[in-house]
């Protein structure tokens, strides 16, 4: 069943069964049932039909952001995890209960930043609904697979001056910090 909902998804039919995956996702992420209902859901192969709100300039900008995510082959994998990206004023962070990041206009400039803050972001949900104790470790295991994101996004680009942000990023977040 799990390989023919991700077919009907990948050819972006819309499909009775389709359908029924993404009504058990949860509006919100608040009670235990609906953590639960978020969790079976993935578990069955659910993808959100990813959002993006804010001003047309935030949108072309996260736009460009996530075509380095999918060049990098990471679009599938946010796309499970995440609902919404928005644009706020505020601090740019994740909102566990809505499975939304909220992105501020300084974070959104840098398109290599963006994409590893967005990849990281991810992983921060996916271990909330795995149930990870965030205590434990708190950021580093997703702040890991952003740099892992990042190598991979690296070897994927062509353009030299892109290549050179991103190995620039790489080094920011593996040189001075003990992960």
């Amino acid at each position: 069943m799990k390989k023919i909902i991700l077919y009907f998804q990948r050819t972006k039919q819309v499909t009775s069964l389709k359908r029924e995956v993404i009504l058990k996702f949860p509006n919100r992420i608040y009670t235990i049932e609906e953590f639960m209902r978020a969790r079976k859901s993935i578990e069955e192969g659910h993808i959100h039909d990813l959002r993006v709100i804010g001003q047309s300039i935030f949108k072309n900008k996260v736009e460009k952001v996530l075509s380095l995510i999918k060049r990098a082959e990471y679009y599938g994998f946010l796309q499970t995890y995440i609902r919404k990206i928005c644009e706020i004023e505020g601090i740019s962070q994740l909102r566990e209960t809505e499975a939304t990041i909220w992105l501020n206009k300084h974070v959104i400039n840098n398109p290599i930043e963006s994409a590893r803050f967005i990849i990281q972001k991810s992983y921060q949900m996916k271990a909330y609904l795995d149930g990870e104790k965030y205590y434990l470790k708190g950021e580093l295991p997703a702040i890991n697979a952003s740099i892992n994101f990042l190598q991979k996004l690296e070897e994927k680009l062509v353009n030299k001056k892109m290549k050179k942000k991103c190995k620039y990023s790489i080094k920011q977040w593996t040189e001075n910090t003990i992960l």
